[in-house]
């Protein structure tokens, strides 16, 4: 691993736990990371935008980036592949940048297996009932829709001894400075502090 690069992150979650408003919060706070921005072949919906919300691409291209190797991730869901590039995460940690990819535990062990330097992070919701709550809360689902989402929540729930970090998203703010810890933990590791500081700890030994 340089020295000088970012680190990736991997963030996973059940649907409900908050993930996304957390990264979103996240973001605001930190100017040292950015988020992955997946490609997809699903149909770009109103209000999306090319390259900020998805790389929108025909199943054709994805298949030939598959075949090529780019993809350091892939799934298809519901008859839609959805995939993370390899070349962009690369450029992003190589300018030194922190990178998030917001993937499910599956993405994530083929991201290990790849980028074994990766930092992994879990977040998890403070009961079922919460998490039950949050899903109904959205008003977009029946009863057997959500029946179904917190069945798979519990598998993704599963897998977070898989992990690096976890993270109980109870208190919103609590969580988000726990989120935020780990992040700026990982900047102040030696390695990294040698390669950003060289010269003021040459100067101060000298």
């Amino acid at each position: 691993m340089n020295n000088a690069q970012g680190t990736l992150f991997i963030i996973s979650a059940p649907s409900g736990a908050g993930k996304t408003s957390l990264v979103k919060a996240l973001l605001e706070r930190d100017d040292q990371v950015v988020v992955s921005v997946s490609h997809t072949t699903r149909t770009q919906r109103a209000g999306e935008q090319d390259g900020r919300d998805y790389h929108f691409v025909a199943h054709a291209e994805f298949d030939a980036m598959i075949a090529a190797g780019e993809f350091l991730e892939y799934a298809e869901v519901f008859t839609n592949k959805y995939g993370t590039s390899q070349q962009w995460v690369q450029q992003q940690l190589d300018n030194g940048v922190d990178v998030i990819l917001e993937i499910d535990w599956q993405g994530a062990a083929q991201v290990r297996q790849l980028m074994p330097h990766s930092q992994s992070v879990f977040i998890l919701p403070p009961s079922r009932e919460a998490l039950h709550d949050r899903l109904t809360g959205r008003g977009q689902d029946s009863e057997d829709v959500i029946e179904l989402r917190m069945r798979e929540a519990v598998n993704e729930m599963s897998h977070y001894p898989e992990y690096d970090y976890l993270v109980i998203n109870d208190n919103f703010e609590q969580a988000l400075d726990e989120l935020a810890a780990i992040f700026v933990a990982r900047r102040t590791m030696i390695k990294l502090q040698e390669f950003r500081h060289g010269g003021l700890l040459q100067a101060l030994l000298s």
